[in-house]
């Protein structure tokens, strides 16, 4: 297996941040934990972007991915965090292709209001849900890695973001390997040309509908490893301002390249971060005003200046 530039600069980063982990403080590992694993839900987003659709609930897989770790540890004695983590992106998986077949057959603000119409009706069904804590959530806990368990809150941070660094290498080498596969690219033609691409012999529906059920493990594995991060599930994670979030954050770094969604994941937590500390009234604002110069400035997003960069040199 023959690995290209990009796939070694990941790789290259992934050991890098590890390694810096290991000498950051425990606040700035959990925030760069948190911003990583929404980074995967953004992959999930940006996936359908690509593609020509927008998803409004994307928060529904998020929150399934979540809620299947804790509830794996709490009523089904699944502690394991590999095992929990692979079981959340397969019940989202299945719930993807059930769904799948009726969203693939829309497009536009469509197909976005009903991808937000089911994580509004997820989130109302665990609001309701005494058994699952109703509005308060419940708490995740006593997991391990194949029987290991990691000691103290430090060795608990220091061992999801690990596997956060890990999941999101391996994520975004795959994506990297599927936009430049024939599929990608296919996907792409898609969002120009729909009829064109049916005139080629393919399903346009189809392409789609693969290109969902993938975005949506991509995001259950994000909302997963969120939840050992935290240590604590709820139903804001299907609400409908957390999908909002990763769309602003799609938008923030742009369809460019697939390390866009990490960058600007980060850029967003710690904007958001400061912001709280500093104007804890008026913290939204800001984070307004940085997406709109974004789009000024910026249309294809925080990547955009990297490539600018790249285009110079070689010019």
């Amino acid at each position: 297996m023959r690995f290209d530039k990009t796939e070694i600069s990941l790789a290259a980063i992934a050991i890098a941040c590890v390694l810096f982990g290991f000498v950051s403080p425990g606040w700035l590992i959990f925030l760069l934990t948190i911003a990583f694993a929404k980074a995967l839900v953004v992959q999930g987003v940006v996936m359908q972007m690509r593609s020509g659709l927008v998803s409004f609930g994307q928060g529904l897989f998020y929150c399934i991915g979540g809620y299947t770790v804790g509830m794996g540890g709490q009523f089904f004695g699944i502690h394991d965090a590999i095992a929990a983590l692979t079981l959340g992106m397969l019940v989202a998986i299945a719930v993807a292709m059930l769904l799948g077949l009726l969203l693939t057959r829309y497009r536009d603000i469509f197909f976005a209001m009903l991808s937000l119409a089911f994580s509004m009706i997820l989130f109302g069904i665990l609001v309701k849900s005494p058994e699952l804590g109703s509005t308060d959530g419940f708490n995740v806990h006593n997991w391990t890695v194949f029987g290991w368990a990691p000691e103290g809150g430090e060795g608990s941070q220091l061992t999801v973001f690990t596997l956060t660094v890990l999941a999101g290498l391996v994520i975004a080498v795959l994506i990297h390997r599927y936009t430049k596969a024939g599929i990608g690219v296919i996907c792409e033609a898609v969002r120009e040309n729909e009829v064109r691409v049916e005139y080629l012999g393919l399903s346009p529906r189809w392409l789609l509908y693969g290109n969902y059920v993938c975005a949506a493990a991509v995001s259950a594995l994000g909302g997963g490893l969120t939840a050992l991060a935290t240590g604590h599930v709820d139903p804001e994670m299907a609400y409908w301002t957390t999908s909002g979030e990763f769309i602003f954050i799609a938008l923030l770094g742009g369809l460019g390249h697939v390390a866009a969604p990490f960058i600007a994941a980060v850029v967003f937590s710690v904007v958001r971060t400061y912001a709280i500390e500093l104007v804890p009234h008026t913290w939204q604002m800001i984070l307004g005003f940085t997406l709109l110069g974004v789009i000024v400035f910026l249309p294809k997003g925080l990547w955009s200046l990297v490539s600018r960069k790249k285009s110079g040199e070689r010019a």
